[in-house]
């Protein structure tokens, strides 16, 4: 089946000039034209345009994207380079996942805290749980040097 440009940009949820702009980039070389220069999106190009929305999502910059293609269309001898292409992203996104991960954290924490203070009516029981803490770190301390003699 065939699918207009605006069918795709639906479909892939991007815009039309997404899509134009990843022709214009080199991206899109798997997708046929009609003389008029319409282009003509068969069912096999959502696979390849699925990549090109994932490598996108992930942060990768539209000259890997291009560079990532190129070696496609190159053949199995670029196989190694395209592995390599895909490794470095797993890193990369293994390392936004631990940043994403730390404000996580954090936000949840915030949430944790004024809910209690919501439901306390006040911010001041996370004073009085933090005077509680320094209480009680100093009677843990105590103990130990107890324990030492």
């Amino acid at each position: 089946m065939n699918y207009t440009i605006r069918q795709v940009a639906e479909k892939m949820g991007v815009t039309v000039p997404t899509l134009r702009y990843y022709d214009k980039e080199g991206l899109l070389p798997f997708v046929d034209k009609k003389p008029n220069g319409t282009r003509v999106f068969k069912d096999e190009d959502f696979q390849g345009l699925a990549i090109i929305t994932c490598m996108k999502n992930s942060g990768t910059p539209i000259k890997d994207i291009k560079r990532y293609m190129d070696l496609c269309a190159e053949g199995d001898r670029t196989l190694q380079k395209r592995l390599e292409i895909f490794l470095e992203r797993k890193e990369a996104v293994q390392k936004q996942m631990e940043e994403l991960n730390k404000i996580m954290e954090t936000i949840n924490h915030k949430i944790w805290y004024y809910e209690t203070a919501i439901e306390a009516g006040t911010e001041e029981i996370h004073k009085q749980n933090k005077e509680n803490e320094k209480e009680d770190e100093n009677i843990k301390n105590v103990c130990s040097r107890m324990n030492e003699f």
